[in-house]
């Protein structure tokens, strides 16, 4: 890899379907293709349910911004792409192995696409770290597959239904603005931080609105219902973006250059339950954060123009399928956009505080001077 390339990283966004309790379930093995698997009768069934797998990582996770052992951030299972990976799609599989045990590449398994690249950046999206590719994976089987996480990973299914908006228990997550601009152990991060305050992401609390009560028998539970699970940042994005392409089930497309599947999101409507509604859906914008100071939130609404322009054409490309400018990586270029008008509104805020403290130096000097 070029030393003036980027890293890359890749994750599995693992889905399955589970049968209702006690369903007569086939002894063959599962389709070869999505359109034969959407016709199964244990796929249609009533009381079926659509999951998708989570993992906490307890220890060494740099997303754990809160270190609380009451609060969980949830992640998908992946990780860096290493010297002799064959792709992004190699790299999300072997990661998947090595982090839960959980080998995607058995017949249970099909890849049924890619999501848009994410670029994980630092400085407010000013200088960028890695380029982060989130593959999808579907269990085409009933059975339960045998995973095994080290003692510091837990795994949880999490039903889809159970993140539509209407379903869904916000809350949010803060996270310190000045550790983000300013190095470690400055003394600037305190001025940073009184100047202009701290972001909070959004988040969805997981285990606030299901319990396990109706669990596949055939797996241990591992929720801690002392700990909060939160799906927020980066997961929580590549969730929405997913549960956006949910209205519209999988059809064979033409193979883009690259892809490890013959398979893409694209428009094929199907009668199942497990469709979800795309009104349901939480906003695409949900992943960004707001400012502790209301004027900050207003300087960013100022310079936001270029911002609100990408969101709308990427929700109107969504709801038209994705059938338009497949080109574009909305949710990058969303984001960029998004943080520049965030740089452009803090440098003001900043300016404005600056003004405002020497002015306020003036006029009391000036009131020393004339009492004295």
């Amino acid at each position: 890899m070029n030393d003036n390339e980027p890293r890359r990283a890749a994750v599995a966004i693992i889905l399955r379907i589970l049968p209702p309790p006690d369903y007569p379930l086939p002894i063959s093995s599962g389709p070869s293709n999505l359109a034969d698997f959407f016709k199964l009768d244990w796929v249609n069934a009533k009381e079926s349910r659509a999951e998708i797998l989570f993992i906490h990582r307890r220890k060494g996770d740099i997303s754990e911004i809160n270190r609380s052992s009451k609060e969980a951030h949830v992640a998908f299972p992946g990780g860096r792409m290493e010297e002799g990976d064959e792709g992004g799609h190699y790299t999300a599989m072997r990661q998947t192995w090595e982090e839960i045990g959980l080998d995607l590449a058995e017949k249970d398994f099909i890849c049924v696409g890619q999501l848009d690249d994410r670029e994980i950046t630092t400085s407010l999206g000013k200088r960028l770290l890695m380029i982060l590719s989130p593959f999808v994976f579907l269990q085409v089987t009933p059975n339960s597959i045998s995973v095994d996480p080290p003692p510091e990973t837990t795994i949880h299914w999490i039903p889809l239904s159970k993140l539509v908006r209407q379903r869904s228990i916000w809350s949010y997550v803060t996270v310190d603005v000045a550790s983000r601009l300013t190095p470690k152990h400055s003394w600037v991060k305190i001025l940073v931080r009184i100047l202009v305050g701290s972001m909070q992401f959004s988040a969805i609390i997981l285990n606030a609105s299901w319990k396990r009560s109706d669990q596949n028998k055939n797996e241990k539970s591992q929720v801690d219902h002392n700990q909060v699970l939160k799906l927020w940042g980066l997961t929580l994005g590549m969730t929405l973006d997913l549960l956006a392409c949910m209205p519209d089930s999988f059809s064979p497309s033409e193979k883009a250059p690259g892809s490890p599947t013959d398979y893409a999101f694209t428009p094929h409507p199907i009668d199942t339950e497990h469709a979800i509604n795309l009104a349901m859906t939480p906003s695409l914008t949900s992943v960004f954060p707001r400012f502790s100071y209301p004027d900050v939130n207003f300087w960013i609404w100022v310079f936001g123009k270029r911002y609100r322009e990408v969101v709308r054409g990427w929700e109107a490309s969504v709801q038209s399928g994705g059938s338009n400018d497949k080109r574009i990586n909305w949710a990058g270029t969303a984001l960029n956009t998004f943080y520049a008008a965030v740089r452009k509104a803090l440098v003001v805020v900043i300016i404005l505080r600056a003004l405002g403290v020497l002015l306020a130096l003036g006029v009391g000097s000036w009131w020393l001077w004339g009492i004295s």
